[in-house]
Order: C-alpha cells, then sequence, then structure tokens
C-alpha cells in the first residue's frame, strides 16, 4: 500500500530546496505565503520546473479575496501559460462568488485555460456555505484535489467536517488537509480520516537578521522558513502511518 503523500508549500528557492531534500512527494509553489500564497515569480517557475518531482503553481494574482473580475481572471490565465511554459506539473486554483460559494463560471475558464495540467482546488472551498455542493463543482470541473482545512483555521479544529467531507467524495476526488498540519498535529489526522494526501509548510519561525530592514519597512520582525528536517521528519511520519 502506497504511504501518505507530502505536499510542502514554498515561497523561495531555499524553500524548493529544503522541501526536496526533505523528501517531500509534491510541492505548491507560491509566493508570499503570509498571506495565503500568491503566484510565483516566473524565475521560481522556471527553477522549480527542474525539479524531479512535481510542482504546482499557485494561481492567485493578489491578496485580499477570491473575488475575481474580468481583469483578474485575464492575469491568471497568462499566468498559467507560465506555469506551462516552465513546465510545472499543474496549477493551484480558486475563485469565490461575493457569498463565499464557488464561481463556477470563473472556474471553468480558468480549469479550461489550464487543460492538460493537474488541477488543485484551494481553500476558497472553506469559505463556501455547502461543501457538499461545492465538492460536486470540484468533479464536475475535473480537479485532481481539493485543499481544505474543513472551514476551519487549522484542519485538526475542522476534523469533523472534514470527514463529512470526505463521505461526500465517495472517492472522486482527494480531500487534502492542510493548514496547521505539523508533526505534532498530523497523528490525530491520520486517525480520524482517511486521506491520500496531507498540505503543510514544513516551517519555523525565523527572526529577522538586520535589524535596519525591519526599521525601514522592507521586512517583518520574523517570517517563517521552510525547514528541511520538519520535512524529513513528517515524510518519515506518513511512510510510517498504517
Amino acid at each position: 500500500m502506497s504511504h501518505i503523500l507530502l505536499e510542502v508549500c514554498v515561497e523561495d528557492a531555499s524553500g524548493l530546496r529544503a522541501a526536496i531534500d526533505g523528501g517531500a512527494d509534491r510541492i505548491e509553489l507560491c509566493s508570499a505565503l503570509s498571506v495565503g500564497g500568491l503566484t510565483p515569480s516566473p524565475g521560481l517557475m522556471v527553477l522549480a520546473g527542474k525539479a524531479d518531482l512535481p510542482v504546482y503553481a499557485m494561481i492567485r494574482p493578489r491578496p485580499g479575496d477570491f473575488v475575481f473580475d474580468a481583469s483578474d481572471i485575464a492575469v491568471m490565465r497568462v499566468e498559467i501559460d507560465a506555469a506551462r511554459a516552465a513546465g510545472l506539473a499543474g496549477v493551484v486554483l480558486g475563485a469565490s462568488r461575493l457569498d463565499g460559494a464557488l464561481d463556477k463560471e470563473a472556474l471553468k475558464e480558468l480549469a479550461d485555460h489550464a487543460q492538460g495540467l493537474g488541477l488543485t482546488l484551494h481553500r476558497a472551498f472553506d469559505l463556501v456555505p455547502d461543501f457538499a455542493d461545492a465538492v460536486e463543482t470540484a468533479v464536475d470541473l475535473g480537479f485532481e484535489r481539493i485543499l481544505t482545512s474543513g472551514g476551519a483555521k487549522r484542519a485538526p479544529d475542522g476534523i469533523d467536517h472534514l470527514a463529512a467531507i470526505i463521505a461526500d467524495t465517495r472517492d472522486r476526488i482527494s480531500i487534502m488537509p492542510g493548514s496547521g498540519v505539523t508533526l505534532e498535529t498530523v497523528g490525530e489526522l491520520l486517525s480520524r480520516l482517511s486521506v491520500t494526501e496531507i498540505h503543510s509548510s514544513c516551517s519555523l519561525e525565523k527572526p529577522a537578521r538586520d535589524a535596519r530592514l525591519v526599521s525601514l519597512g522592507f521586512v517583518s520582525p520574523s517570517a517563517r522558513q521552510t525547514d528541511v528536517q520538519m520535512v524529513r521528519a513528517l515524510k518519515a511520519r506518513l511512510v510510517a502511518a498504517p
């Protein structure tokens, strides 16, 4: 029986290398993870395209909500093209209506434009008023998986909803728990949920190295950084899972 796959989200070249060296099975490539992840730069996509494991690029052109207008969608189409040109395996998409429901028309346009690439539906899913209906939308549009915390800030806190969502899928799409998934919390998720993959940042809080950069507003006092040992330890835990 195959082990549970580990997807690691990274935002820079050093994080990419740490995830690869730690044994990640797949990379979610982003920028600006502090705001939930934005589209990575073309240069980072090209670098990641050389990796010997699947890399999916986040396609999110700006921080804020997931309610995208025509100009946002136009940018996202170009970003999908960049991911394809870089040789990446897939893209990570999401789009909402004002009430939080999935924007089926926007998602269909983006999914159609990404034809030939793998598709992950991101945590815009966590805003929907009806999880079961959103699962049907994701299945109909050809998504491979849904990244979700079960509508909670952290997946361990949404475990009951995650269990219900997994039941609704009837094995038609993968549910990948993410947010707050660490070596300390993954055990509860694995004991309660039937999943084939999990998502984690595998990161540590690191203080800024130069106080001048903080004082001038160039960096935050601290930031999270992908840690190769955390990747390695979480991967080992998943390999050992029954």
